[in-house]
């Protein structure tokens, strides 16, 4: 979220950013409609798209679990959040379940260790740690019963459940990833910003701040040290504008060189 001046309103409100993390090419790209978190929005931002897509629980990404050519997964960390909520109120049952999620995560940690090509971290994860995601949705069925209509507990059986199926194919393929940390590291940047500018002062400013908090982000996901980017791309910009046959993607984070 960011908040930004509603010129009618004489006051800021809550906006929405949209992010999107590229794994396999390291590229971040943050959207700005209008503020808008509706379905619409994300509809047309991932229009062509083909492949996977790592979200988390938020409804309005369920129209890709019958899209053609889209595959749409969930995210393991936002599950273990919401159990890690819930260990006032049912400690035992809360501790049981990020035990589940916690040995899931040791088999990447295992993969990592032994620096394991994409076929073979499939193989490992299909052996290792379907066996317990299948054991752990048997509990999860097992265990509502149990727990306190509308409590944090019960709330967090009822998500990891409701999405069961997208968190669990993230072994299908050894590029997958099991959680959507990158998209969290990517957005920390906003949060600190927030502290600072406190505001953006109408839509033009929030999307401008949506393409600085792009082209800084795929800076840090390439391991591009953003200041020399910068001082870099403002210096030979102005090169770029007098001669049309030069490219400005070739500024890009990415592709840039000195």
């Amino acid at each position: 979220t960011i908040p930004v001046i509603d010129n009618e309103k004489h006051r800021a409100v809550k906006s929405y950013l949209w992010v999107v993390r590229s794994v396999m090419e390291n590229l971040v790209f943050f959207h700005y409609d209008k503020g808008s978190r509706a379905q619409k929005v994300v509809i047309e931002l991932l229009r062509d798209f083909k492949g996977a897509v790592q979200t988390d629980g938020y409804e309005a990404y369920s129209i890709y679990e019958h899209k053609k050519d889209v595959l749409l997964m969930g995210c393991w960390a936002h599950s273990r959040r919401k159990f890690n909520d819930a260990l006032k109120e049912d400690k035992s049952g809360a501790e049981y379940a990020l035990e589940q999620i916690g040995m899931i995560y040791k088999v990447e940690t295992m993969a990592n260790d032994q620096g394991l090509d994409y076929e073979a971290r499939a193989e490992l994860r299909a052996r290792l740690a379907y066996p317990i995601m299948c054991a752990f949705e048997k509990w999860i069925v097992s265990y509502i019963p149990k727990t306190l209509k509308g409590g944090r507990m019960s709330k967090a059986l009822t998500y990891t459940y409701s999405i069961f199926h997208r968190l669990s194919r993230y072994h299908l393929d050894g590029r997958y990833q099991i959680d959507n940390n990158l998209v969290e590291n990517a957005i920390r940047p906003l949060a600190l910003g927030r502290k600072n500018f406190l505001f953006c002062g109408n839509h033009d400013a929030a999307e401008n701040a949506a393409i600085m908090y792009s082209l800084l982000g795929c800076c840090s996901a390439t391991d591009v040290n953003p200041r020399e980017w910068l001082t870099d791309v403002l210096a030979r910009i102005p090169h770029y504008n007098n001669d049309y046959s030069l490219d400005l993607a070739e500024l890009l984070p990415h592709n840039w060189k000195t």
